[in-house]
């Protein structure tokens, strides 16, 4: 696969932070994305902490969105559309890879999806269809991410171009996971909804990071 620049927006958090560290290790250029400058600068100078060996650039959300070849968004819930908002013009022509998931307090045990259906169709009606949404990356533990361990956890991936879900299962495969095609960005509401079932299967059977696998045979 060529290597990309890959902006991610809010990688100031768990899960940004570890696919950063995954993917400078499979030799992508890393951006760090933050609201501020001087946030971004915070987050990679906690990354070096994390993974000193970890090469990443700092710059403001709308700075990164533009410099990337694909954009990541790895924001809460509640900041989806005004994160959106700040860098769409960045994002024009670009994959988006969205793992939002619509986890809203105090019951994030519960399914909520939103009026669009899920937080993947939201993006998508958002910035419209010069923007490749793609959704990935919603069941995964986010704190894995970052240690050097195999994760037990496949990736389901949606959007409605073929040719970007490609490149994002190749993503995922270089994150040192399986990723399974599921089809266009409405299904993003199945891997959106599980993410508040293994919340509760974690709590109910005291697991630390429950996952979903994909299994069966394949005829080819």
């Amino acid at each position: 696969m060529a290597k990309e620049t890959i902006a991610i927006l809010g990688g100031t958090g768990d899960l940004g932070t570890g696919l950063a560290i995954r993917w400078a290790k499979a030799g992508h250029e890393i951006i760090i994305g933050s609201r501020t400058q001087q946030k971004a600068d915070g987050a990679v100078a906690e990354l070096k902490k994390l993974s000193p060996q970890t090469r990443a650039r700092a710059m403001e959300n709308s700075a990164a969105a533009a410099a990337g070849d694909i954009v990541v968004l790895t924001v809460p819930f509640e900041h989806q559309l005004s994160t959106l908002e700040s860098v769409r013009k960045g994002l024009e022509g670009k994959i988006l890879i969205d793992v939002t998931v619509p986890l809203i307090p105090p019951k994030v045990g519960t399914v909520q999806l939103p009026p669009e259906g899920s937080a993947g169709k939201r993006a998508q009606n958002f910035l419209g269809d010069g923007v490749k949404v793609v959704t990935a990356f919603q069941n995964v533990a986010a704190h894995l991410l970052q240690q050097d361990v195999k994760i037990e956890c496949d990736v389901l991936v949606a959007g409605n171009s073929k040719e970007a879900r490609d490149k994002v299962v190749e993503l995922v495969e270089e994150a040192g996971m399986s990723g399974w095609h599921a089809g266009p960005i409405e299904n993003s509401a199945a891997a959106e909804a599980l993410t508040s079932i293994l919340i509760q299967i974690n709590r109910r059977h005291s697991i630390s990071h429950s996952g979903i696998k994909i299994v069966g045979q394949s005829d080819h």
